[in-house]
C-alpha cells in the first residue's frame, strides 16, 4: 500500500469525523430547542384538544402537533452520522429493540389489570374522568 494513499485516507476519515462531530452539535442544539418548545406546546395542544371535544371525542390539535414533531425528528436525523461509522464498528442495538413506547405499554398493561381488579387505579381513573368531563363542559360553555 502506498504511504501517501494511507495518509490521504486517514485525513479523509479524520475530516469526516470532525464534520460529523460539528454537525451532531448543531443537530443537538436544534433538537433541544425543538424539545424545549414541544413541552409547553404539547401541553397546550392537549388542553385545547380536550376542551374542543365534540361528541366526547377530543379535537385533533394534539395529534397534529405530534405529526409536526415526527416530521421534524426525521428532518433533524440526529444520529445520521452513524452511517459513516467504520465497518469494524458493530451496527447493532446494545439495548435490543426496547423503546420507551414499549415500556409505557407494559406499565399501562399493569395499570389496566389493576383497574380491572378494582384496585386503587379504578378510583384514580374515576377522579381523572370527572376532571376531564369538567374541562370539556367548560370548553363547551365558552364555545356557546
Amino acid at each position: 500500500m502506498d504511504e501517501n494513499t494511507g495518509t490521504k485516507t486517514d485525513h479523509s476519515e479524520r475530516w469526516m469525523l470532525i464534520r460529523d462531530t460539528a454537525v451532531l452539535q448543531v443537530k443537538l442544539v436544534v433538537d433541544g430547542l425543538r424539545d424545549f418548545l414541544l413541552v409547553p406546546a404539547s401541553l397546550i395542544a392537549a388542553i385545547v384538544s380536550l376542551s374542543t371535544a365534540k361528541d366526547g371525542r377530543p379535537g385533533p390539535q394534539f395529534y397534529q402537533l405530534l405529526a409536526i414533531g415526527k416530521q421534524s425528528e426525521r428532518s433533524i436525523n440526529l444520529f445520521g452520522a452513524y452511517d459513516h461509522a467504520p465497518d469494524d464498528i458493530t451496527h447493532h442495538d446494545r439495548l435490543g429493540d426496547m423503546n420507551i413506547d414499549e415500556l409505557v405499554g407494559r406499565v399501562e398493561s399493569f395499570v389496566v389489570d389493576e383497574f380491572k381488579r378494582g384496585g386503587m387505579t379504578a378510583h384514580a381513573k374515576e377522579q381523572i374522568d370527572k376532571a376531564l368531563d369538567a374541562i370539556q363542559h367548560r370548553g363547551k360553555k365558552r364555545q356557546q
